[in-house]
């Protein structure tokens, strides 16, 4: 009888659980709701039940504004190197490492060539997951490189920002990255070529103080978080509570700091949009 005296064991433990594979099912950082993973992947990151905007890698993004099997890369070769010598708790060399075996790309931002609703553009995509977006030496060679390209073939460029600004194991160096890019937008504007700026959650630092902000249209995606210093380090700084909603994208348009809050899935229409205004429709 001693099946009387058995104790279950909680369901936890139980085989059934194991036949659900990891990354099935998602936590939405905005209602706090469970969604199917892939169903928020086919809707490049928005939640189906409240539209809260997830980051998404730069490669989603590109496939998101570009033409299906258009897009080149340019540029894929240019990394980092470490001329300081930098170590924190963790070599630099390392900390590049560490990136570029996470995200499978060479350095913190993709650039290249390819059709927007077949009209043909410059564009470079900074990637978040690489060391938070931070802008080193090579992350400032590539979209100034793209810039140019924009300048040579005459072109549009299209530059989206998430980052969190300057990458600090380079210094100096990284800092210079806000001049070299501004200048070459500089060159932009005089060959009057339209330069679109897309900002996505979070951009801040040395990019927000340099090409984020230089655009002749500033779009952001909704309730991205756009700043130099961020809320809290203010808040400390001045000891007073902030407004609410300080620093998000719908805050910052009713101020005048970016032009349109468009929601992802209109980002690609609106952008064409733009470029048909600034440089004549396309002839199909």
């Amino acid at each position: 009888m001693g099946w009387f005296t058995k104790v279950k064991k909680p369901l936890e433990s139980i085989a059934f659980k194991k036949r659900i594979p990891e990354g099935v099912w998602c936590k939405c950082k905005g209602c706090k709701e469970i969604i199917y993973h892939n169903e928020l992947v086919e809707s490049f990151g928005i939640c189906p039940k409240c539209s809260h905007h997830h980051r998404i890698s730069a490669s989603e993004r590109i496939r998101l504004l570009i033409d299906d099997a258009t897009f080149e890369e340019k540029d894929a070769n240019v990394t980092s190197a470490d001329p300081l010598k930098f170590r924190d708790t963790k070599k630099y060399k390392e900390r590049l490492g560490s990136a570029q075996k996470k995200t499978g790309l060479s350095e913190g931002v993709i650039s290249g060539s390819g059709l927007l609703e077949s009209r043909q553009v410059e564009i470079a995509v900074m990637e978040f997951d690489f060391m938070g977006g931070s802008m080193g030496s090579a992350v400032g060679e590539k979209i100034t490189r793209t810039i140019e390209r924009g300048v040579e073939g005459e072109k549009p460029v299209i530059l989206v920002s998430c980052s969190g600004g300057a990458r600090m194991q380079e210094g100096l160096l990284s800092l210079m990255q806000m001049a070299k890019t501004s200048a070459a937008l500089g060159v932009l504007a005089e060959k009057k070529l339209p330069y679109l700026s897309i900002l996505s959650d979070p951009v801040s630092g040395g990019v927000t103080a340099s090409f984020a902000m230089l655009g002749d249209v500033i779009i952001s995606e909704p309730n991205a978080l756009i700043c130099f210093a961020g809320p809290r380090v203010i808040a400390q700084t001045i000891g007073e509570t902030l407004p609410e909603g300080f620093q998000r994208a719908e805050f910052l348009l009713d101020h005048g700091f970016v032009d349109m809050v468009v929601p992802r899935l209109q980002l690609k229409l609106t952008v064409a949009q733009l470029l048909d205004f600034f440089c004549g429709e396309v002839a199909y």
